[in-house]
């Protein structure tokens, strides 16, 4: 029997009703499944968080390859299938947790190294991003299934960044391991997906985030405004004073938010916190 008709299968046996408002498309294609494990870089000591595990197929082939499987699912119905599934299978590593992720304090359970593996909706992406980069205990590594367009905005080079893209860069090195095309997934989503991996930095970029990311929302404030009139309009200076400090910093007045990468965002920080942050 394939994936899909598994997955069939067990939503009638468990009375599931894929609901599109949460983003429950189900992938059916094993080959896919194995591509995720193999990007987490899985070893036999990892701990795994697993957001949104659905039906438990990943679920089953992490629990095989790591030592701890933490599991976050929201849905009731589909928690209780996991469970049930997964106590047939006599997989004991795997710890379910029935709760929102982006409400619970997962970070202080996960001691020490752990790794994140996840199915994301599209309306909770930046948000999860800033609650897992921006928490003190950091995870290594993040395995993210995406839409299509979200992976790529993060992944963008200089010219085409975004806040979002310049908000995870600083945390993390990504990197598009796959397109995944929306026939993959039962049911069918509207978009095409994509397996993003992410090694997250060990060492700080600069220690005064706060500052720093107050610079980049004020520089990605009106896209279609030059970066020198964002920021004066931001810190409430003279386009005069913004544009100096451009040149300062070796930037040329024109210049647009979008073009910057990270480390010409730092370059800019450091221009312009010894004058004014």
């Amino acid at each position: 029997m394939d994936l899909l008709e598994q997955t069939k299968q067990l939503c009638r046996l468990y009375n599931i009703k894929p609901a599109r408002s949460k983003g429950q498309n189900f992938l059916i294609e094993e080959e896919i499944y194995d591509d995720i494990a193999a990007a987490a870089d899985l070893q036999t000591d990892d701990i795994v968080l697993e957001v949104g595990p659905g039906l438990g197929f990943l679920t089953a082939k992490l629990a095989a390859r790591v030592k701890k499987v933490m599991a976050v699912e929201l849905d009731d119905k589909l928690a209780e299938t996991l469970k049930a599934r997964l106590q047939a299978q006599g997989t004991d590593n795997v710890e379910i947790i029935n709760e929102d992720v982006l409400e619970t304090p997962l970070t202080p359970l996960l001691k020490g190294g752990f790794k994140i593996v996840a199915n994301l909706p599209y309306n909770i992406t930046s948000i999860f991003l800033r609650k897992f980069l921006e928490a003190e205990n950091k995870p290594e590594l993040m395995v993210l299934m995406l839409q299509k367009e979200v992976a790529e905005r993060i992944c963008a080079d200089a010219g085409s960044m975004s806040l979002l893209a310049v908000s995870v860069q600083f945390y993390a090195k990504p990197e598009i391991v796959e397109i995944v095309k929306k026939e993959n997934f039962w049911p069918r989503p509207e978009v095409d997906s994509a397996i993003i991996k992410l090694e997250v930095r060990s060492k700080k970029l600069e220690e005064n985030e706060k500052d720093f990311f107050r610079l980049v929302k004020f520089g990605f404030s009106a896209k279609r405004k030059m970066l020198k009139n964002n920021l004066a309009a931001g810190f409430k200076v003279e386009v005069k004073l913004a544009e100096e400090l451009l040149k300062s910093a070796g930037f040329q007045p024109k210049i647009r938010a979008q073009e910057l990468s990270v480390a010409d965002w730092l370059k800019l920080f450091s221009a312009f916190s010894r004058k004014m942050l």
